[in-house]
C-alpha cells in the first residue's frame, strides 16, 4: 500500500502530460509491466497506449513501469512458453540495452563511461545514457543501428545470443581500462569497503577483476528494464535520460521529480541508420574465436508476498499427485510448480517437495528434468496458475481428481474453478464452523 505522501508524489509526477507522453512514446511495441511500492510485477503481458493508461494504473497502486527490451508487433499476444520460433514471428526488433550494476555511484559512473568510449571506438553514434533512478546508469543502442540481416536471416530473430556476445565482446574490450580507472580511484581494499564485497569475492590471481566488482548481466527473453522518466520503486527518483556529455558531473539529486524536465530521449535514432555494425561484426568475430559460452543469468523476479498455506489445506487432486504417480508425472510437475507459487512457498521449499516427491514416482523422473522445469519457472515474472478443474486433459485424465465436500455445491456439482481455489474455501468454510 503506498503511503499518502508518497501516493501523492507519484500521481502529481504521472500526471505530467510531458511525462506519461514520454512514458507512452518508449513503450511503443513494447510489453510494459507497472512496478509496485514493494518491488512486485503486475500482469503480463500488459502494455501502455493512451493517457489513461498509465493514470489507471497508478490508481491502482503503480509506482514504476518497466518495458521489454524486444519490440514486438501485438504484445498482448506474447504468453508464457512460447517456442522461440513463435517468438520470432512476434518480435519486429530488440534494443542493444546494457546495465552495469555496482553498489558504488562513483564506479558507476567510471564503467558507464568506458562503454561508452568502447561504442564510440566502434563508430556507434546512435548510443544513448539515462540514470537508472537506482545505483547506476543504463546504456542503450536503437535497434535500427544494427545491421538488416546476419548471415542473410534478419537481426530480429538474433535475440537473445546476440545481445549477449555483445555485452561479453564489451566486457573484454573495456576490461583492462576499466580496472586501470577503478585503481586510479581506489584501492582493492578500499573497493572492497565501497562495494560491500570481500577482497577474495574481487579479485583473482590478475589481481582486480573489475566484473567482479561490477555486473554486467545477459537476458533471456521477454526481459524488462525500467523506462525512461519512470520512478524507481524504492528510491522515488525518476529514470532520468542524459546527455553522455553530463555524465562526470551528474548527481543523484538531479533526478527529484520536482527537479526534472522531460527533454532527453532513451534509445533514440538520431543519425545514420545501422552505424553498429562494426561492433556487431567484431562481437561475432571475438564470440567464435573465444568460443565463449554466455550462460544466461536468471533474474530473481520479487513478487507480492503472502503467507505460506500449509499441506492440509491442499485439495484432494494435489494431495493425490504429491503421493507419487505412474502417468502423468511431467504434467504434474507443471501443476505442482505453479499450485505451490500460488500457495506462497518459496522456490526452495518447492524445489524440496518436488524432489521428494519425485522419489514417491514410479518410475522417478530424470533429476535433471526437474531441474530444467524449476529454472524456466523461476524466470516467470508472475505466478501462473495450474490448470482448471474441468481441463480434460489433466486431473481427469490422471486420475486424480477426487472432489469432496469443498469442491462441490448444494447440488453435488464441482464449484471449484482451478485448485488454487480449494484452499481459500475451505479456509473460508472453516471460519464459519468457528
Amino acid at each position: 500500500m503506498i503511503g499518502m505522501v508518497d501516493f501523492k508524489k507519484v500521481w502529481n509526477w504521472y500526471s505530467r502530460e510531458s511525462v506519461f507522453n514520454a512514458l507512452i512514446e518508449a513503450g511503443k511495441n513494447r510489453e510494459v509491466i507497472s512496478v509496485y511500492k514493494d518491488g512486485s510485477f503486475g500482469k503480463r503481458p500488459d502494455l501502455i497506449q493512451y493517457p489513461q493508461d498509465v493514470i489507471q494504473a497508478v490508481a491502482e497502486g503503480a509506482v514504476a513501469f518497466h518495458g521489454s527490451v524486444e519490440r514486438w508487433s501485438q504484445p498482448m499476444k506474447l504468453d508464457v512458453g512460447m517456442t522461440k520460433v513463435q517468438l520470432d514471428e512476434l518480435r519486429i526488433g530488440w534494443d542493444v540495452f546494457i546495465d552495469p550494476d555496482v553498489n558504488d555511484f562513483e564506479i558507476a559512473k567510471i564503467t558507464a563511461k568506458q562503454i561508452i568510449e568502447a561504442l564510440k571506438d566502434h563508430g556507434v553514434q546512435n548510443y544513448s545514457l539515462k540514470f537508472s533512478g537506482g545505483k547506476g546508469f543504463h546504456i542503450g543502442i536503437p535497434f535500427e543501428s544494427l545491421p538488416e540481416k546476419i548471415n542473410l536471416q534478419p537481426s530480429q530473430n538474433f535475440y537473445p545470443e546476440l545481445l549477449q556476445k555483445i555485452i561479453e565482446y564489451i566486457k573484454w574490450y573495456i576490461a583492462e581500462q576499466l580496472k586501470e580507472e577503478m585503481l586510479s580511484l581506489a584501492s582493492p581494499q578500499q573497493i572492497s569497503q565501497r562495494v560491500g564485497k570481500k577482497i577474495d569475492e574481487i579479485t583473482d590471481e590478475n589481481g582486480l577483476n573489475p566484473f567482479k566488482v561490477v555486473s554486467m548481466d545477459v537476458f533471456g527473453s521477454r526481459h524488462l528494464f525500467r523506462l525512461p522518466y519512470s520512478l524507481h520503486e524504492s528510491t522515488m527518483l525518476v529514470s532520468l535520460p542524459i546527455k553522455p556529455e553530463d555524465l562526470e558531473k551528474f548527481e543523484k539529486e538531479q533526478a527529484l521529480p520536482e527537479k526534472v524536465k522531460v527533454s532527453e530521449r532513451f534509445l533514440e535514432q538520431k543519425v545514420k541508420l545501422h552505424d553498429a555494425e562494426a561492433l556487431v561484426v567484431e562481437a561475432l568475430d571475438w564470440s567464435a574465436k573465444h568460443k565463449v559460452e554466455v550462460k544466461e543469468e536468471v533474474p530473481k523476479i520479487k513478487f507480492k508476498k503472502m503467507k505460506a498455506i500449509p499441506e492440509t489445506f491442499f485439495p484432494p487432486c494435489i494431495q493425490a499427485i504429491l503421493k507419487g504417480l505412474g502417468d502423468g508425472r511431467k504434467r504434474s510437475v507443471f501443476i505442482l510448480i505453479n499450485f505451490l507459487r500460488n500457495m506462497g512457498w518459496d522456490l526452495e521449499k518447492i524445489e524440496k517437495t518436488l524432489t521428494e516427491w519425485n522419489e514417491k514416482n514410479y518410475p522417478p523422473l530424470r533429476a535433471n528434468y526437474l531441474r530444467t522445469q524449476l529454472r524456466w519457472h523461476l524466470r516467470q515474472e508472475r505466478n501462473l496458475l495450474p490448470p482448471n478443474c474441468d481441463n480434460p486433459n489433466f486431473y481427469l485424465d490422471m486420475k486424480v481428481c477426487l472432489p469432496d465436500e469443498i469442491c462441490k455445491d448444494r447440488e453435488g456439482k464441482i464449484a471449484i474453478k482451478n485448485p488454487v481455489n480449494y484452499p481459500f474455501k475451505k479456509l473460508k468454510v472453516g471460519k464459519k464452523k468457528h
